[in-house]
């Protein structure tokens, strides 16, 4: 397929979605959109300042007063024939995303399914926002309700831009709330596509779609109006989010960062923990994902050999155009994100790591406009260097060499960020100390990277606030109800 063609697949409709309809910025602000692997330019978007916000909260407030008396089974309704519309226009919405972020196409097909599915998930868990019976006495009834809690704002991350609008868009949706998502300013063109393709399904108000920067996310978070704040970001806009919510004390869903940890145990096999250790390094997207088992921790008796397979596993990962089907891994979302990688790859070589495999942008023709990087893995790193203490967010593994497993832990924990983690041993006393003992909100034990529908995501200390992805999700987008009947 030609480039020209697969910029077809891009939404025609480039301006903001709220009220019901598409409506330019009240200013007139709009903003370039440019393809990071090629620096073409992919059209326009409407950029939403506070009056832009102030109308979208007013018809989204308007619009809760309908969708929260809805039925149950014609809100579960809707979402699945959202799911369905996702499901029919996969291939357009993942050329949209692979276009717009830089992700490979072959993976983003994998984000228009999860969205998708999700939907159907959180549809089907309508009817388990139950309350309950409390026992008093026998001339009294006492019960609890769940209710929606009103508008609820969603700023999305650059890194899955369809995948978290979509993900994070049903269980408020479902819970009666009404919803306004703020799509990333590094990569919008992927939510203003959902909201062309299932915006009309909702009454007007119920969903919205905001493009815009500082000062649109401020003033949605500020609002007094808005009930709850969902992010997926780093720990500092978060932080920002949670000072800005304190003055009307807003709910808050936080995914932030992650320096997440992969141990290797001697009795792991280690075939699978190199594979697992490029798989979960998540360097389809370049390293750009929280989740991302950056820390390789691997045992004395086992390094040497899982790193040299580790290194064989990278030599194969080469960085290709995004929109291509076969490539494997993708670019960076912009110049920022690349030349931070830069910078933390020379303090790698400055605090004493060894480099070895990567470390530099790869070399021909079609990557000479683009944001690419090779796969980069520094071994004989100690735990106290930056690159193993800061989050890069960029296709940089850190290997570390342990020996001691109480100081193995003491460095693994070391951390203000809890995340995931990974674990690898064939040994079920390992698994399950190592589990216990490693400071995160989602363990793998010999898997890495996936989700799974239904298990509740989120992070311990600084990674975050609540969990996604589960029923706990569906009723963190309620407020209980206590009622007390005199009989």
């Amino acid at each position: 397929m030609s480039y020209e063609k697969k910029l077809d697949a891009l939404p025609s409709q480039r301006g903001l979605f709220h009220s019901g309809k598409w409506c330019p910025s009240a200013d007139g602000s709009i903003e370039e959109v440019f393809d990071p692997a090629t620096g073409s330019s992919l059209g326009t978007t409407s950029i939403a300042g506070r009056a832009d916000v102030e109308a979208a909260v007013r018809a989204a407030k308007a619009g809760f007063a309908e969708w929260r008396r809805t039925s149950l089974s014609e809100r579960s309704g809707i979402l699945r024939e959202a799911a369905a519309i996702i499901r029919a226009n996969a291939e357009r919405i993942t050329l949209t995303d692979s276009l717009d972020s830089g992700g490979p196409y072959k993976r983003m097909l994998k984000d228009a399914e999860a969205g998708a599915a999700t939907f159907e998930f959180f549809a089907g868990l309508a009817t388990e926002m139950k309350g309950s019976t409390i026992p008093f006495n026998d001339s009294s009834l006492n019960y609890t309700l769940r209710e929606p809690l009103g508008v609820v704002v969603r700023i999305n991350a650059f890194n899955h831009p369809f995948l978290f609008a979509a993900q994070r868009a049903a269980a408020p949706l479902v819970a009666g709330n009404t919803l306004i998502i703020k799509p990333p300013v590094q990569a919008p063109l992927s939510s203003l596509l959902l909201a062309e393709l299932i915006g009309d399904l909702f009454p007007a108000g119920v969903f919205s779609v905001l493009p815009g920067g500082l000062e649109c996310g401020q003033a949605l978070v500020e609002h007094k109006d808005v009930s709850m704040v969902g992010l997926i970001g780093s720990v500092e806009t978060g932080k920002a989010i949670a000072r800005a919510a304190a003055g009307t004390l807003k709910k808050l869903s936080l995914e932030l960062g992650g320096k997440n940890a992969l141990i290797a145990f001697p009795d792991a096999d280690p075939d699978k923990v190199a594979a697992a250790a490029a798989q979960g390094m998540n360097f389809t997207w370049c390293g750009q994902s929280c989740g991302s088992t950056s820390r390789v921790f691997l045992h004395e008796s086992v390094h040497d050999e899982v790193l040299d397979k580790i290194v064989g596993a990278v030599r194969k990962l080469v960085p290709g155009i995004p929109s291509d089907p076969e490539t494997d891994m993708g670019c960076m979302v912009n110049a920022a994100q690349l030349e931070k990688t830069q910078h933390y790859v020379q303090y790698g070589k400055d605090d004493g790591a060894r480099l070895v495999v990567g470390g530099d942008r790869p070399k021909g023709g079609q990557f000479a406009k683009g944001y690419f990087h090779n796969p980069t893995v520094f071994a004989d790193v100690r735990a106290d260097m930056r690159i193993a203490r800061e989050e890069i967010f960029g296709p940089v593994m850190s290997v570390i060499k342990w020996r001691n497993e109480e100081e193995m832990f003491a460095a693994v924990n070391d951390s203000d960020l809890g995340l995931t983690a990974s674990i690898w041993t064939n040994n079920l006393s390992n698994a399950h100390r190592a589990a216990s003992r490693v400071e995160a909100g989602y363990v793998w034990v010999n898997g890495v990277s996936s989700h799974f529908l239904g298990a509740p995501f989120g992070g311990y200390k600084l990674s975050g606030l609540g969990r996604e992805e589960s029923i706990e999700e569906l009723l963190a987008c309620t407020q209980l109800k206590n009622v007390n009947v005199t009989l």
